[in-house]
């Protein structure tokens, strides 16, 4: 199961420290919508775990398959769903001019199998609780039991 932990880091703002792993980071939302900038808002993050995920899969694959491909590169854009209409993702892969046909071809098949890929595809459940923290203790991880929960699907 993989897993992210985010604390708000300013009172006043939006900016949250995301913990995955031994690995932190900072998120927050553009100026203009109130935050400080200080990192991606969690959309960006949504575009970036698309493109990355395809790059690295494409990389793989091409490993395993003895391919020196050079350096691919996958911008991502999207537009959120707004109601009556679906979540629009825009993936352009940039592969080298020494890739051939066949290889163009089969990595445009093998970055739709990227795991993120899937995921935004597929069936989504929501598991969601809430659980109430002392003030001071909010950071430190419950061991109560949720007050509210449920369960949704996508």
């Amino acid at each position: 199961m993989k897993k992210a932990t985010v604390r708000r880091s300013n009172r006043e703002r939006f900016t949250h420290n995301v913990e995955i792993r031994n690995h932190q980071l900072l998120v927050d939302e553009p100026q203009e919508l109130g935050g400080d900038d200080e990192g991606p808002c969690p959309q960006e993050l949504l575009a970036a775990s698309l493109a990355s995920c395809t790059a690295i899969t494409i990389e793989m694959y091409a490993k395993r398959k003895g391919w020196d491909i050079g350096t691919v590169e996958v911008a991502v854009e999207y537009t959120p769903a707004e109601r009556g209409s679906p979540t629009k993702f825009s993936l352009d892969l940039r592969l080298p001019a020494g890739c051939t046909d066949e290889q163009r071809e089969r990595l445009q098949v093998i970055a739709a199998m990227c795991p993120v890929h899937r995921t935004l595809e597929g069936e989504v459940i929501f598991e969601d609780r809430v659980t109430i923290c002392a003030a001071d203790t909010a950071a430190a991880r419950p061991d109560s039991e949720p007050l509210l929960g449920g369960t949704s699907a996508i």
